[in-house]
């Protein structure tokens, strides 16, 4: 039986999604098919660096917003 408890909400970019509780940042990231390398992530109002997304687990009502690195000239 599922239960409804081990999903949580959280803000990606403005959209509730849902996700396990306490899953990984970079376990996040590869569930939303992005590229960590290109990437750059707010959590909760505060740039997150890379040293830390490891032991950054998801908690209900986290607010990411995440932006793409584009390059060129």
């Amino acid at each position: 039986m599922f239960n409804a408890t081990n999903k949580i909400s959280i803000q990606v970019n403005g959209e509730t999604q849902a996700c396990p509780a306490a899953t990984p940042l970079p376990e996040l990231l590869t569930q939303l098919q992005l590229n960590p390398r290109l990437i750059a992530v707010e959590y909760n109002g505060e740039i997150l660096h890379r040293q830390y997304w490891n032991d950054t687990t998801m908690q209900p009502g986290d607010r990411l917003e995440i932006v793409t690195i584009v390059g060129g000239g």
